[in-house]
């Protein structure tokens, strides 16, 4: 299928800001199962592309002049593929193993390492017990928008027993990673229909192994993704993936205000 997809991100600020630098993963990447028909960016200041470790086409926009306000539009349209649980091939940029290791937002606890043994015992069918573990994780930790913030760890996410996607990405994370699974984090847009809420979303990749590569699962509505789903960009966490990153000196009282728009359409 086709999404034609718009994404608006708008900041305000009390006070002039003197310089800011911000980290812009929001272009498609490149990936067997999407292809970006067309894709277009428009900031203000200085914007230059490059690739991360991680494989992610990364815009590094730097603002030298005074500022109260920044204005970033993307707008494209992306070819999917519509099969749903089809595996990712490895890349090749990183080691898998890369993936294993913890960071502050998917360090598991006790609870969560228990939580991760009794669902990720060896043998058996492995693709069925990850699609289990995405049921199991929305069981413990429902849906709640505003539950969290960014900066939530899985470890609190998971003791609240409530949050959004990036905090079942991050439970799912660290369970798997307690049971010795490369597990990554994928930030992206999921189309939901005509009628769904439209927004950023968040989900997992899993290594199965050099023959079937990364499973991709959509934690939040536990199942395997699909041509709904469009992969921006994939790292260890939130932090690593999220779409805009930056700092900056000055500027007081920050606002944002994010507008996303995704329609479809079926592929000829």
């Amino acid at each position: 299928m086709q999404l034609h997809i718009r994404h608006e991100t708008f900041y305000r600020y009390g006070e002039p800001v003197k310089r800011s630098v911000q980290n812009l993963r929001l272009t498609p990447r490149r990936d067997p199962m999407q292809r970006a028909l067309s894709w277009n960016m428009a900031t203000p200041g200085h914007c230059r592309s490059q690739v991360d470790a991680y494989g992610n086409i990364v815009h590094l926009l730097t603002l030298d002049e005074p500022h109260k306000e920044i204005r970033i539009v993307v707008n494209g349209i992306v070819e999917t593929e519509d099969h749903p649980a089809v595996s990712v091939p490895d890349e090749g940029q990183l080691s898998p193993l890369a993936f294993l290791a913890e960071t502050p937002l998917t360090r598991p606890d006790e609870a969560i390492a228990s939580f991760a043994r009794a669902r990720l015992q060896a043998g058996g069918d492995v693709r069925g017990k990850l699609l289990e573990l995405a049921d199991a994780v929305c069981e413990e930790v429902r849906y709640e928008k505003g539950a969290t913030d960014v900066h939530e760890s899985a470890s609190r996410a998971f003791a609240r027993g409530a949050g959004v996607c990036q905090d079942h990405s991050h439970i799912y994370i660290a369970s798997c990673r307690s049971a010795g699974i490369p597990a990554r984090y994928v930030s992206g847009y999921f189309y939901a229909g005509p009628e769904g809420e439209i927004a950023s979303h968040a989900w997992v990749d899993v290594w199965t192994g050099h023959e079937q590569g990364w499973m991709s699962i959509d934690v939040t509505h536990r199942t395997p993704t699909d041509g709904r789903h469009c992969r921006l960009a994939v790292g260890r966490d939130y932090l690593d993936a999220c779409p805009v990153r930056g700092v900056r000196r000055g500027g007081g009282a920050e606002e944002m205000q994010v507008a996303v728009r995704i329609a479809a359409a079926a592929q000829q």
